[in-house]
């Protein structure tokens, strides 16, 4: 599985997919809302408790192998022309 790994930590766009991708499933799995977490320490006791759920676990990585992977191209690996960048695409 080839990915352009350079491109993708350097871009924030990206962060905040990936991020977004494993807290939702959790935050969601827990039935609470974004503003019910007020506070840094009710945000790590959720990440904490949710290491010991398998089914969580599996959710937050799907989520994120689906933020990793393209699906505009075959197999898992990103382009050849994507592999040939070096910052994010601009149109």
């Amino acid at each position: 599985m080839k990915i352009n790994w350079k491109v993708r930590l350097n871009n924030p766009i990206w962060w905040v997919q990936a991020v977004g991708s494993v807290l939702l499933p959790i935050i969601s799995y827990a039935g609470l809302t974004a503003k019910e977490l007020t506070s840094w320490s009710a945000l790590f006791d959720l990440l904490r408790s949710s290491l010991s759920n398998p089914y969580v676990l599996y959710l937050a990585a799907l989520s994120l192998w689906n933020a990793i992977t393209d699906p505009t191209t075959e197999g898992l690996s990103d382009s050849v022309r994507a592999m040939g960048y070096s910052e994010p695409y601009k149109n």
